[in-house]
């Protein structure tokens, strides 16, 4: 009897310890979803433009017909004439031809240079290209552009929070949301400094038998003036294993802190229609140049091209960190709030094609440190 009795009892308190286990998985092991207002703020500051072109710097050019203006332009303030025969050795080149090109520069040898200096089958007066000549050109191929770059702005959305518990302290969390759509800003302006050696012709060549020297900065858009450059909409789901402190049924109140990865991926990247259209026009003067038309890169017309823009921005990963708190309104309702921050990065890069041949004209590349910092408040219900 007493040893069926110590049975029995034995039976009955490992049933209880079942049955206690089997309620403890049942109130911990659950699920709770929560929505709330999120407020993205990136902290991370803009990184400069690389920027390739398909010009080779170590090529000779044809310049082509090319407007007086653009034609002086384009001569540096320290360019010498030199005929070897001692003659205007040293001269400062562009007060010379400026001279020349003189509306009142009617007489004398002045209207005898001009008129071999001047295509004058030409309209607009351009400078002939038998004497413009060829140029080699430097600063174009690449360059970095300092202070120029792009920043994502602010944005809020609808927050989602899934998780699943472990035990009463751990747990492991989907955070995500409807995906934003964000503003990206610009900075600063992005300019060529072109530099290079023509070689003119014509009766210009006896003139400068070492070459001319050219420089001039070609401005190709304006980051920094528009209230954005791009718009992109951003999906950026987060996962997370999280502890929190406190128990369940004795603490309303219960802080909690969470580490893991975020993954981002960008989608319907718009440009500024200007910043578009400016690509373009660079585009083209790509094309000129490679043409061997440089005189009408520098003079802003349109080449054999047809030139578009295309963006792409990289996926990214990275560490997201959390802290928070839960505060119980009832058994299965709770109020929720936690920030969040992520070191995350990704590279864009911008290209301008030709669509007629599909060749690359433009390429520009710049990291965008987003490193966000994520506030959210929501209501949440576990089941």
């Amino acid at each position: 009897m007493k040893k069926r009795f110590i049975l029995k009892n034995i039976v009955i308190a490992s049933s209880l310890l079942a049955v206690a286990n089997m309620s403890f998985a049942a109130e911990h092991k659950r699920f709770s979803v929560s929505a709330g207002w999120m407020h993205v703020m990136p902290q991370g500051k803009a990184n400069p433009f690389n920027i390739n072109t398909a010009v080779d710097p170590k090529k000779q050019y044809g310049i082509g017909d090319i407007s007086q203006s653009s034609f002086l332009g384009s001569i540096t303030d320290t360019a010498t004439m030199d005929d070897g025969q001692g003659i205007g050795n040293n001269m400062l080149a562009k007060p010379f031809l400026t001279q020349i090109f003189e509306k009142d520069a009617t007489g004398g040898n002045f209207a005898q240079l001009l008129e071999l200096l001047v295509d004058n089958d030409n309209p607009d007066s351009a400078v002939s290209g038998a004497m413009t000549g060829t140029t080699q050109i430097n600063g174009i191929d690449q360059w970095t552009a300092q202070g120029t770059g792009l920043e994502a702005d602010d944005v809020d959305t609808l927050g989602l929070m899934f998780n699943y518990y472990l035990n009463d302290h751990v747990s492991l969390q989907l955070m995500g949301g409807i995906p934003p759509k964000v503003d990206i800003k610009g900075k600063g302006e992005i300019v060529a400094n072109m530099t290079g050696l023509a070689t003119p012709g014509g009766f210009l060549s006896p003139l400068f038998p070492n070459g001319l020297e050219i420089g001039k900065d070609i401005p190709i858009t304006n980051l920094g003036n528009k209230s954005k450059a791009a718009s992109v909409r951003a999906w950026t789901p987060a996962f997370e294993a999280q502890y929190q402190f406190g128990k369940a049924g004795v603490n309303k109140f219960r802080p909690y802190v969470g580490a893991g990865i975020m993954y981002a991926h960008f989608t319907d990247i718009k440009l500024d229609s200007q910043v578009n259209k400016d690509l373009v026009a660079a585009g083209h003067m790509v094309q000129n140049i490679l043409d061997n038309q440089s005189g009408a890169a520098l003079d802003g017309k349109q080449s054999s091209a047809s030139p578009y823009v295309k963006v792409k921005t990289d996926d990214a990963f990275a560490p997201i960190v959390s802290l928070g708190a839960t505060y119980d309104i009832t058994e299965k309702w709770y109020g929720v709030a936690s920030v969040s921050y992520s070191k995350m990065n990704n590279k864009t890069t911008i290209d301008v094609v030709d669509s007629k041949t599909g060749n690359r004209l433009i390429r520009g590349t710049s990291k965008i440190d987003i490193d966000p910092l994520i506030t959210y408040v929501g209501v949440g219900y576990r089941f």
